[in-house]
């Protein structure tokens, strides 16, 4: 995937009528099926967050429901600058726990995921890159998730204004390069934080 595509989000062939892919949001839709899929059930919907289930036939004759929740795509900024990592610290209500974790937020309709990452570092830690470089697109765990997350390197910040949205509660965090890793392996770690840091050291951008 290029750095600068944005995303595709047409449904496959067993998901064109199903009106909660329809609704003009950005979807992490799966590929066509290669098991047959009988039907597919929408059992929760939010307008951000889709569940249900397909009910597939399975190698050996017999039909499973396989029960899925589907989020829109998200980007994963590692952020370096000057020897730091730039993290944010915030609150998460899920898990009742205060996280220190790399900027990240929702792919809008529209945008590629270095895009997205431009826009959500700006917003949350008022820096803007001049340079930014897909480093992966992964799917999350596919056990339960329809979620794709594309983790994107951003290099040459420079300071513009921050613009918070309204459920956002959030500090920058800079962090020396060499102690990233221990920060975000220390509880209580989140995976997207993890994974964007072992990943950019994998790609010679942290040593």
């Amino acid at each position: 995937m290029s750095d600068d595509r944005p995303i595709d989000h047409e449904p496959s062939a067993d998901l064109r009528d199903v009106d909660a892919f329809r609704d003009g949001r950005l979807h992490s839709l799966p590929g066509e099926p290669e098991w047959p899929v009988r039907e597919v059930a929408i059992e929760y919907e939010t307008g951000w967050l889709t569940a249900g289930y397909d009910r597939v036939e399975q190698p050996d004759g017999t039909e499973k429901d396989y029960y899925w929740a589907e989020l829109p795509p998200a980007t994963v900024v590692v952020a370096l600058a000057e020897g730091d990592v730039l993290f944010v610290e915030q609150y998460r209500p899920t898990i009742r726990q205060r996280q220190l974790e790399l900027p990240a937020g929702i792919v809008e309709p529209g945008e590629s995921y270095t895009a997205a990452a431009e826009r959500e570092l700006a917003e949350e830690t008022g820096f803007s890159p001049a340079n930014v470089a897909l480093l992966q697109e992964v799917w999350c765990s596919t056990g339960v998730l329809r979620h794709r997350r594309g983790y994107v390197v951003a290099t040459g910040l420079e300071p513009v204004e921050r613009s918070l949205d309204s459920n956002e509660f959030l500090e920058p965090r800079a962090v020396p390069e060499g102690e990233a890793l221990s920060v975000a392996r220390a509880p209580s770690c989140n995976d997207a934080t993890l994974e964007g840091l072992l990943l950019a050291r994998e790609d010679g951008f942290l040593e």
